[in-house]
């Protein structure tokens, strides 16, 4: 239950909204003032996301297109185009790969190559990943060693979609160490549900591979997302590739699934399928808006653009 906890949490943001007045992006250009706009108008790009707590993310551009964005512990993710498709995405950083609510100290750093199939859709990404970790004092001192490898994986992730919508229907991982042999021990699979365009329900299980077995999940949840409004939600301006990166970033990221909407969930839940009873956990949210339609506030976000 920890877990969905902090689910909640991350997406509910309980915290006072952070005045963030005098913001400028990367180019030193002033963006939209939450606390007193008259929004921008004509073409703009999503430029940051921050809490009462600090940057969720922040969005730099080369052009039209997303180059990089920084994260917390200042976390980077490098984002490399093909044409108008996202090709390579690599990070450097810190992530909470176990979902306790804590960003993890150990440093991670990874490289995913992106393929596409008919009709330029992204079928497919294979990911090398390291995690590093500082080795442990060496007695009497109590000052940690230098970062060393802990574990090196490779995972592949494809994607499947509605032939009738063309929506994403599904996303199924397989990973396992990077050794000799090498053969694939871990899975998850998250399967999206849809009402009109929004994503309304994402179910998501965690389990073990045998050969080409997947055994029952030792974990399921479901995340459900309700009482859409009929606003502009900021994601829509960012790539699908970069989106689904950021699914795919830890195996349970899946309460970042309302990225994939083209609106914002009022109502947000979450629930272990696993429990005997299980019990949704639910949140909820009113939005404020620019006067262009766009979200500017929402589950203790803040959202700020800038124009292109």
């Amino acid at each position: 239950m920890k877990r969905l906890f902090y689910f909640i949490l991350l997406i509910a943001g309980f915290s006072s909204i952070h005045s963030c007045k005098d913001l400028t992006d990367e180019e030193g250009n002033p963006l939209l003032d939450l606390n007193d706009n008259t929004g921008l108008i004509g073409p703009r790009a999503l430029s940051r996301e921050v809490t009462d707590f600090g940057l969720i993310a922040q969005y730099e551009y080369n052009g039209l297109l997303l180059s990089k964005v920084i994260t917390e512990k200042a976390s980077i993710k490098n984002i490399e185009w093909s044409g108008n498709n996202i090709s390579k995405i690599t990070f450097k950083g810190f992530l909470d790969l176990d979902s306790d609510g804590t960003i993890d100290t150990d440093s991670v750093s990874y490289t995913q190559q992106y393929t596409y199939g008919n009709l330029g859709k992204l079928t497919m990404i294979s990911e090398n990943r390291t995690v590093y970790r500082k080795a442990a004092p060496v007695p009497p001192s109590t000052v940690p060693g230098p970062y060393a490898v802990f574990a090196k994986t490779k995972a592949l992730y494809k994607l499947t979609y509605s032939s009738t919508t063309a929506k994403l229907t599904s996303i199924v991982m397989q990973r396992g160490n990077d050794i000799t042999p090498f053969d694939y021990t871990d899975y998850t699979k998250a399967t999206y549900t849809y009402l009109g365009d929004n994503v309304s329900s994402v179910t998501k299980e965690v389990g073990k591979l045998t050969g080409s077995v997947f055994e029952p999940a030792d974990q399921k949840y479901a995340f459900d997302f309700s009482s859409y409004d009929s606003q502009i939600s900021g994601y829509t301006l960012l790539p699908f590739g970069y989106t689904v990166s950021v699914l795919i970033s830890t195996d349970i990221n899946d309460d970042r699934s309302l990225m994939l909407s083209p609106n914002s969930p009022r109502r947000v839940s979450v629930t272990d399928m696993m429990e005997p009873v299980p019990t949704p956990i639910v949140v909820s949210t009113n939005y404020k808006y620019d006067p262009q339609t766009y979200m500017t506030q929402g589950f203790g976000i803040n959202y700020f653009y800038k124009p292109l």
